[in-house]
This record gives C-alpha cells, sequence and structure tokens, in this order.
C-alpha cells in the first residue's frame, strides 16, 4: 500500500468544528502509538528514516510543515500538511522527513507499532539498496 492523504470526518459547527478517528474506520491499521512534535525551531527538520515495518499517520493539528517523501532514486514527492482533518498514511519501507514547521506547529503521529530501535532505517545508503 503506498503513502497517501486521509481525510477524516470534519463536523463544522458554528461553535467550533470537530474531527474525530475511529481506528477501524480511518486508520489502516491497529494504532499501538501515538506521539507528538512540537517546538521545532524554525530551520530544522525531524524525521530522516524509514520503518522497517511500522506504519504511520502524520497529522498537523495545529499551524503547518512539511512531509517530505524519498524514493530510492532520490526524487521527493513534499506534501504541505496545514489541515488538521487531514493525515498522511506512511506504510513501511518509505523514506521520510518533515520540515518547514510554522512557529507552533503541533504534528500527532499514529503508529502500528511500539518504539523499537531495531525498526528503523536511519541511513538512506542503507535504505536504497533495499528498496531498488
Amino acid at each position: 500500500m503506498d503513502y497517501r492523504i486521509i481525510e477524516f470526518p470534519k463536523i463544522a459547527d458554528p461553535r467550533g468544528n470537530l474531527t474525530f478517528i475511529q481506528n477501524s474506520d480511518q486508520v489502516p491499521f491497529e494504532i499501538k502509538r501515538v506521539f507528538w512534535t512540537y517546538d521545532v525551531p524554525g530551520g530544522e527538520t525531524r524525521g530522516g528514516h524509514s520503518y522497517k515495518y511500522q506504519e504511520e499517520i502524520i497529522i498537523a493539528l495545529s499551524g503547518s510543515f512539511d512531509v517530505v517523501i524519498t524514493q530510492p532514486d532520490g526524487s521527493q514527492e513534499k506534501f504541505h500538511m496545514n489541515r488538521s482533518y487531514y493525515g498522511i498514511y506512511i506504510p513501511p519501507m518509505v523514506w521520510r522527513h518533515m520540515e518547514n514547521f510554522s512557529t507552533n506547529s503541533f504534528g500527532l503521529h499514529l503508529s502500528s507499532a511500539a518504539y523499537a530501535e531495531e525498526d528503523y532505517i536511519r541511513d538512506f545508503e542503507v535504505f536504497k539498496p533495499s528498496n531498488s
């Protein structure tokens, strides 16, 4: 399954909007871990790795940032995340990083697995041959 944008339900109301996530309805995996990124200094990047087995959805709950997907040949596709009712689904063996964080941005990450360092590929040169 390829990476893709997922649109979550948005219930519009004059008092303020509401969006929800239900495991089996919008998420293609069982959520085992939730973490968030925030207070990222200007010019910094986060991520810069691939997971061997883990699936992930990244949502910009507040502010904005870019999720950059890099193919084994070095070509890139950039997704500007700035709506709390959109998430990007990232399957295993997809290299990604986040950049261009706005002030007070808040990124929510839904993961299919508990943290395991051995699941990470942090060297792009090691990642490339496995997808070629």
